[in-house]
């Protein structure tokens, strides 16, 4: 009896420290869109080459800290005949890169800790370098050849017109309106919404950790190991299914970094989890972008082409992924690759764990933000 009052008791405390650390995450990112995001948008709007066009998406990412948020915004700049397919998918390439920025940056929250940090470290970057080895090999091919966008206009051509349909988050149901009470509080104070935040994800981390570790220590931990994570098909799926949930490959793999930070899940098992979160948030864009086609008048042309063209923009970022995990995860030696480099980030971080704040300033901030200004 006292052992089940027990268990049942540290379940609600988890169910609580959760909500505290969702509703960390969606602060962080509100905070940032007051802070940039009207800045984002110009700069999704600037008419540049592609090379320009990748790390626009990138920064602008970087800045609103979603790739729903960036893809949609995209999505609809094509739609208006703002922006062309050939502008659009270098766009959507560098905000599959800066997605990844929330999930480093929970990380942080185990630098008390170093071994944890250097497990969390490494769980939180096999994300990024997955998606920088995808960026690296497909980024050429479709500038060259249209290895993506040429497949995206042939899906297209078959589902012009037939409608979209909108999700709703239940995990948004609940913490949109707590993080709007914190931001109406502060008056919209982007930075003091920032400061809240990071305060709130700190907190959550710590005993989120140690709960999950007295919780999942046993037959749970077995359950996660033999079902959820027991093979990369069943981890990519799960992946896949609770981004479409949540509608936020940021919180899919920012849950997993504390699990891997604890010691429970390895950077191996979640590797292919955060493959099928990648595939999971491309649902937002593409509902949005059929959801225009759609409310399109009979007749008008110039309408339909630019709808057109949203669409074949929202499936190139389906496809972008798809190709990525074919290309990369698909050949074992390629696999291995962004598995070996995340250990090796979270060794250094061990050494120096200053390491790990400059990787995140200067891979999804400073290096984005010169080149996108001297070009």
């Amino acid at each position: 009896m006292y052992n089940t009052l027990r268990t049942a008791l540290r379940v609600l405390a988890l169910a609580g420290v959760l909500l505290l650390f969702f509703v960390s995450l969606e602060l962080m990112g509100s905070a940032f869109k007051l802070m940039g995001k009207g800045f984002a948008e110009a700069l999704l709007a600037t008419t540049a080459n592609p090379f320009v066009g990748l790390f626009i998406g990138i920064l602008a990412t970087s800045l609103v800290q979603s790739s729903s948020t960036t893809t949609v915004l995209t999505v609809g700049l094509v739609a208006s005949g703002a922006l062309t397919i050939e502008g659009a998918v270098p766009i959507i390439m560098g905000a599959n890169i800066g997605t990844t920025v929330t999930n480093t940056i929970v990380s942080l929250g185990h630098i008390t800790r170093p071994e944890e940090f250097r497990r969390a470290v490494a769980g939180a970057t096999v994300h990024d370098f997955f998606n920088l080895m995808a960026v690296a090999v497909l980024f050429p091919l479709e500038v060259l050849f249209g290895i993506i966008s040429g497949p995206a206009e042939l899906l297209t051509a078959g589902l012009v017109g037939i409608g979209g349909a909108s999700l709703l988050s239940p995990l948004k149901a609940v913490t949109k309106p707590i993080s709007k009470f914190v931001i109406s509080t502060v008056q919209e104070n982007g930075i003091v919404v920032l400061v809240v935040g990071t305060i709130f994800l700190f907190v959550s981390l710590r005993y989120l950790v140690v709960l999950l570790k007295s919780l999942v220590l046993g037959r749970a931990e077995s359950f996660l190991h033999k079902y959820i994570f027991g093979t990369p098909i069943a981890a990519m799926l799960c992946g896949l299914v609770l981004t479409v949930m949540v509608q936020s490959s940021s919180v899919t793999t920012s849950i997993a970094v504390p699990l891997v930070g604890a010691g429970i899940l390895t950077v191996r098992q979640i590797f292919p989890y955060t493959l099928g979160a990648n595939v999971g948030t491309t649902i937002t864009a593409l509902l949005a972008a059929l959801a225009a086609t759609a409310g399109v008048v009979v007749g008008d042309e110039a309408a339909m082409i630019a709808a057109t063209a949203s669409l074949t923009v929202a499936f190139s970022h389906l496809l972008f992924n798809l190709f990525g995990i074919g290309l990369i995860y698909g050949i074992k030696p390629l696999r291995e690759i962004p598995i070996r480099l995340a250990e090796h980030m979270g060794t250094l971080t061990l050494k120096n764990r200053g390491i790990s704040i400059a990787y995140i300033v200067v891979l999804f901030f400073v290096i984005p933000l010169i080149l996108v200004f001297i070009t």
